[in-house]
């Protein structure tokens, strides 16, 4: 099948360096702005397990689709008024969850990023400008701006689309790991192989393992970062009330004990793969496989 210019048009986008210093000055903004960690940690979602950006933005998304249904039938023009600034409000924190995700991405995802973040404030600015116009009772032209604001949101929609599903902006990078590994216990490594205290790589078959050794004691998870594939194993090891692994790329923190994340932005846990130590030889099994 023949690709859409749309889509060629996007592949331009990706690569248009460009766009690089807004991309950075964004960045900046948004770690100047959002300064506590928990605060980062609630915005890129690791409570809720997934980002909370697309959570957010069915609020404005669904106000604005119903008025612009409620604008080409005709319908009640107090509820349209409603409808558009209940979207106007819920764009706030959404742009903010938004641009703390954009702000840990690769350059080619801050790229598209950028001109989908300038569609939906293109779209918030029409639809501001419409509930001015519907205000001072001049529908017409409130209706023309609030349609054109849609098309913008549609716009965005459409790139946000292009961020998560070939760009894989905010998916699980480990979701496979359970599908590629045996249910059983499988051999891994000798126990006097593994360097005391150092985060090590070993492979288990083709999936990529991240160990730690602590006397007789061997902590295992996947080593592909849940966020966006950093490598574990070239991380930060802290010590705390559980040792924990930061991954070297954009700073997810996770638990070595159980996988779970501490810090984002990964909101995803790791796979952890339960360890034994059976005639100086470590063995590995990840619960759930196959």
């Amino acid at each position: 099948m023949k690709r859409l210019p749309l889509l060629k048009m996007i592949d331009r986008v990706e690569n248009a360096r460009a766009l690089d210093p807004l991309a950075q000055g964004i960045r900046a903004a948004i770690d100047k702005l959002v300064r506590p960690q928990a605060l980062r940690d609630v915005l890129n979602g690791v409570p809720i397990g997934h980002p909370l950006h697309p959570l957010l933005v069915q609020v404005p998304i669904g106000a604005w689709t119903s008025a612009a249904a409620l604008d080409a039938v005709g319908g009640n023009r107090r509820a349209a008024r409603l409808l558009v600034a209940l979207g106007i409000a819920g764009a706030l924190p959404s742009a903010l969850a938004g641009y703390t995700d954009f702000s840990r991405l690769h350059q080619q995802q801050m790229r598209v990023g950028v001109v989908h973040s300038s569609a939906n404030v293109v779209a918030t600015i029409l639809y501001t400008a419409s509930l001015v116009q519907r205000r001072r009772g001049r529908e017409g032209s409130g209706r023309l701006l609030g349609f054109a604001g849609y098309t913008a949101v549609m716009v965005g929609g459409y790139l946000g689309g292009h961020l998560s599903y070939r760009q894989a902006a905010g998916v699980n990078h480990t979701e496979d790991v359970p599908h590629r590994v045996s249910p059983d216990w499988q051999p891994l490594a000798e126990l006097e192989e593994l360097t005391e205290g150092k985060l090590e790589s070993r492979m288990l078959g083709e999936v990529p393992l991240v160990v730690l050794r602590r006397g007789e004691k061997v902590s295992v998870l996947a080593d592909v970062c849940s966020h966006l594939s950093g490598p574990l194993h070239e991380g930060t090891l802290t010590d705390g009330a559980s040792a924990c692994v930061v991954c070297p790329w954009h700073g997810s923190t996770f638990s070595l004990e159980t996988g779970e994340v501490v810090h984002g932005p990964a909101t995803a846990a790791q796979p952890r793969f339960d360890a034994r130590v059976r005639d100086g030889r470590v063995e590995v099994c990840l619960p759930g496989a196959g």
